[in-house]
């Protein structure tokens, strides 16, 4: 049920991503490329589901492979399609390569623990940073990106990510070292803060506000999901590797 959950998510977290970067593009019709995608994004949830990177790295080939095929007959009449196959190929690794590995710590050893840990800390600092940068920020983050990001923000959310974290570790998560616990707390603060500014990013591009419609007064769920995305691979590692 996870799994699915994940995979419903993807799907329209990745139309979202298709109307913030091929949206307006109109030199050439990007319908089959985003066909494929969406072809090739449930089957790397279920490569996950079934834990296997190999089949994830193959699917990624395979995408690569096919949108190579379907470009080469358009790029004589217009030579932009390489720029939508590289679009969506960003995409693919962007949005179900990332969710999966939410479903790899699901699968885990306390794969519930970590997921619940990881939405907490997460939230927890995305709330954080906005609400005490809304009060106290005074020096711009990164204006070229996101205007209203301030470095008073963004301390203050790592702050909260460290806090969130370590209570959860006193109540859930007793046995965890103290010292890669902190620095666990806080690379995955900064890759969500670096998450969220990289979706920033492709929507200044686009000159939208936001990624979608689907949950009223909060944008899409691209939105909801940004700093999750990157945050999720770095706890993977942590978990996995480190800790």
């Amino acid at each position: 049920m996870f799994s699915m959950f994940i995979g419903a998510v993807c799907l329209i977290a990745l139309w979202e991503f298709f109307h913030i970067l091929l949206g307006k593009t109109n030199p050439l019709n990007p319908f089959c490329f985003k066909i494929l995608a969406f072809i090739i994004a449930p089957a790397i949830i279920w490569a996950a589901y079934m834990n296997s990177f190999k089949i994830i790295l193959g699917l990624i080939a395979l995408n690569l492979i096919v949108s190579a095929l379907i470009s080469l007959p358009k790029f004589k009449s217009n030579a932009s399609v390489s720029e939508i196959v590289l679009k969506q190929l960003l995409g693919i690794v962007y949005i179900p390569v990332f969710l999966s590995y939410l479903i790899f710590i699901r699968n885990g050893d306390d794969g519930v623990s970590w997921i619940f840990f990881l939405l907490i800390v997460v939230f927890l600092g995305d709330t954080g940073a906005f609400y005490i940068g809304s009060y106290l920020g005074r020096h711009k983050l990164c204006p070229a990106v996101s205007p209203n990001k301030t470095i008073e923000g963004a301390v203050s959310g790592l702050a909260v990510n460290v806090c969130a974290g370590a209570l959860f570790k006193i109540f859930f998560l007793p046995l965890l070292q103290w010292n890669l616990s902190i620095l666990f707390f806080l690379c995955i603060g900064v890759a969500g803060q670096v998450g969220d500014l990289f979706e920033s990013k492709l929507k200044r591009v686009a000159n939208i506000k936001d990624s979608g419609v689907f949950l009223p007064g909060h944008g899409g769920f691209l939105d909801r999901i940004d700093a999750l995305l990157f945050a999720a691979p770095v706890a993977y590692f942590f978990i996995e590797y480190i800790l």
